[in-house]
């Protein structure tokens, strides 16, 4: 059985007919034709290589369908810099050496961008806003170096581009 379904990813509108049994990664990747977004463990849910956040919520785009993210926001990896400027948390891996083989890397990026609207300084907090994305390559020293580094480039930024970097993206 298909579906006939609407998805705003960030910020442009994809459209299609789809089975039931597709799943939101297969979605972003085919139909949207954006591969930033990384299926890891076989659609099982393990790894969140495939996170990204729907209606500003990190989710594991492998086990959810399609349609059920019909007339939501999805925002992906590439949706995460803004008019060609990374995000502070993107600026903070690169310079903290945040990442090794990058392939969690998109996952891990989604995951902490939601955790830094509140953010924490906190390595317990850092490491279970982490925890649902794992990476094979690390000890994740490096990545919760990173996490702080981009809280402290969030706190000196002006508190309205703070806002706008979690605005939605419709609304920046």
């Amino acid at each position: 059985m298909s579906t006939q379904i609407e998805i705003t990813i960030n910020g442009d509108r994809y459209q299609g007919t789809v089975e039931n049994r597709t799943l939101l990664v297969d979605f972003i990747r085919e139909t949207a034709e954006l591969t930033g977004t990384h299926v890891g463990c076989a659609s099982e849910g393990r790894c969140g290589a495939c996170t990204v956040l729907m209606n500003g919520e990190a989710v594991k785009s492998c086990l959810l369908l399609a349609v059920q993210a019909d007339g939501f926001e999805v925002q992906t990896i590439e949706g995460l810099a803004n008019n060609g400027k990374l995000h502070p948390l993107q600026e903070a891996f690169w310079e903290n050496h945040g990442l090794q083989c990058g392939y969690c890397t998109p996952g891990m990026l989604m995951a902490l961008s939601e955790f830094l609207k509140n953010p924490s300084r906190d390595e317990h907090e850092i490491r279970t806003a982490m925890s649902g994305v794992l990476c094979p390559c690390t000890g994740y020293v490096h990545i919760v170096d990173s996490v702080k580094a981009a809280v402290d480039k969030l706190e000196a930024m002006d508190p309205h581009d703070r806002e706008q970097l979690f605005a939605p993206i419709g609304e920046v």
